[in-house]
């Protein structure tokens, strides 16, 4: 139990520092984006570095599977410098059962990161988005979907409109029993208009099925239109909507469940929702996976040679893998092998090959 302790110590020491390395290297690189795309605004080199910070989680979290294997081999490379894996053996402890305490670690930090990482991830991400958008462009997203439906807003010419839809075709560009509320500046109602259904055309909604009420008047209910058709200006566009979808990554892990059902009862795929979903229940075992591949590796005295072969191979076994989990998930998002292959074929596929390693290069 105490060697147990002691590796999984060494083992979480190693995976902070690596970790920490990494977060840095992210912020660099994200401040020099951020500098270069803002270039001309009147963003601060403040609001930059905050931006930056924002941008961190999400590009650290996309990588936490390469960040796990280079803090394993760090922990076997300098157990085999020190000869502690001589000592580990001598006292009769085999290589396999040495490494339940390190995998053990990985899995819970797995676990800690869907449970608590992806909720800040996605937090930050949603925050970042809107951050960049306000400054690029002075505008929200667009599109919201909940339990009650679909809603959209447009403005121009100093009138801000809010539209609910019971339904949608998958790209929100078709509106079923639709209701479009108008405002004022100051948040005063203009009219209210309802409709069978809406389809967005360039630069206008055509509407079927139309009741207008004008909310000015002092009974809107006594002087309502009713008419089969009406054209309704509109400054949404297909790529603004499609854009405002966000990724699911912008969805914390806990809320993902129900955005999947949103979006089924209002007529959208929730396909690469389900996806994403999947792959993140599946990531404590890829982190499991990833600690065994860097084991079979590199857990081996210094002594016998080829260190530097052994470890890119490591490395390059480690990308395959990720390059595998990342290109899977491509497919089932696309549609071309199910979701559960998609999601849990690359981690087990990572463990079999890590473990069918091991068992040979072992002696139990």
């Amino acid at each position: 139990m105490t060697l147990s302790r002691y590796l999984a110590r060494r083992f979480l020491y190693a995976y902070l520092m690596v970790l920490g390395i990494f977060s840095m290297l992210m912020m660099l690189i994200s401040m020099v984006e951020r500098v270069r795309k803002l270039a001309g605004t009147s963003v601060g080199f403040g609001q930059i570095v905050g931006l930056a910070a924002l941008d961190v989680p999400e590009s650290v979290y996309r990588i936490l599977p390469l960040i796990m294997i280079l803090s394993a081999m760090m922990l076997f490379l300098a157990l085999a410098r020190s000869s502690e894996l001589v000592v580990i053996r001598a006292v009769g402890r085999s290589g396999l059962r040495m490494l339940v305490a390190p995998v053990l670690m990985a899995f819970l930090i797995g676990l800690f990161s869907i449970a608590v990482l992806n909720p800040l991830v996605a937090a930050t991400e949603k925050r970042s988005a809107e951050l960049t958008a306000e400054f690029s462009s002075g505008s929200y997203s667009v599109l919201s979907v909940s339990s009650e439906g679909l809603w959209l807003r447009q403005g121009g010419d100093g009138v801000q409109t809010v539209i609910r839809a019971t339904r949608a075709n998958g790209d929100a560009t078709e509106l079923f029993d639709v209701t479009f509320i108008a405002s004022d500046d100051t948040g005063t109602p203009l009219s209210r208009v309802e409709a069978a259904s809406a389809r967005l055309e360039p630069g206008a909604w055509s509407l079927d099925g139309v009741k207008r009420w004008d909310l000015t008047a002092e009974n809107p209910e006594a002087t309502a239109i009713e008419q089969p058709k009406e054209r309704m200006p509109s400054s949404l566009t297909v790529e603004r909507i499609r854009n405002s979808f966000g990724a699911p990554s912008s969805i914390s892990i806990w809320n993902l469940p129900a955005f999947i059902t949103s979006l089924d009862q209002a007529g959208f795929s929730a396909r690469t929702h389900r996806v994403w979903l999947q792959t993140e229940l599946a990531m404590p075992f890829l982190m499991a996976g990833m600690v065994l591949l860097a084991a079979g590796f590199t857990m081996r005295h210094t002594r016998f040679g080829r260190t530097d072969i052994m470890v890119l191979l490591a490395v390059l076994t480690g990308f395959a893998m990720f390059f595998l989990r990342n290109f899977a998930q491509v497919l089932g998002e696309s549609g071309q092998i199910p979701i559960i292959a998609a999601a849990w074929v690359p981690p087990v596929a990572t463990i079999l090959a890590a473990l069918g390693l091991l068992l040979h290069v072992e002696d139990g």
